[in-house]
């Protein structure tokens, strides 16, 4: 090898650099991924208290006519649920109650009126199947 061997001033190029100190090297530049600056993590946020007033429910099913709808009312400084069927029925009201209880009373209404109208649901997709399997049946026969 010559010392004019262009390998030899690379390998001495990155032994210099290698053999540096930390405080003579340049800072690290921050890595960009290709789709833009990563962002921070999100803050967590915590969540406001509902409002009583107003806060309501619609329970389930495909005819607003006969859907059940909770709703919660202040009224005097306590709280009110009215429960109705369809648009202009006039409410079964439940109360006096806390707003928590209010609040309560109305997630638990729709909760149980949603697991009943799968049940439900649920019950008449088994007989449909099942009077399907028996026509079929007997067509066969």
């Amino acid at each position: 090898m010559t010392q004019s061997d262009p390998t030899d001033n690379a390998l001495a190029a990155i032994a210099s650099i290698l053999d540096r100190p930390e405080s003579h090297r340049e800072p690290d530049k921050p890595v960009v991924a290709e789709h833009g600056p990563v962002a921070p993590p999100p803050i967590p946020v915590t969540p406001s208290p509902i409002e009583a007033h107003g806060y309501s429910r619609h329970g389930p099913g495909p005819m607003a006519s006969i859907r059940f709808k909770w709703t919660v009312r202040l009224e005097n400084g306590d709280y009110y649920v009215d429960e109705t069927i369809g648009e202009n029925s006039a409410p079964i009201v439940s109360g006096p109650m806390s707003r928590e209880a209010a609040i309560q009373t109305v997630d638990d209404r729709e909760s149980d009126a949603r697991r009943r109208f799968e049940q439900l649901k649920s019950e008449m997709t088994e007989r449909g199947a099942a009077a399907n399997l028996v026509s079929k049946d007997s067509s066969e026969a």
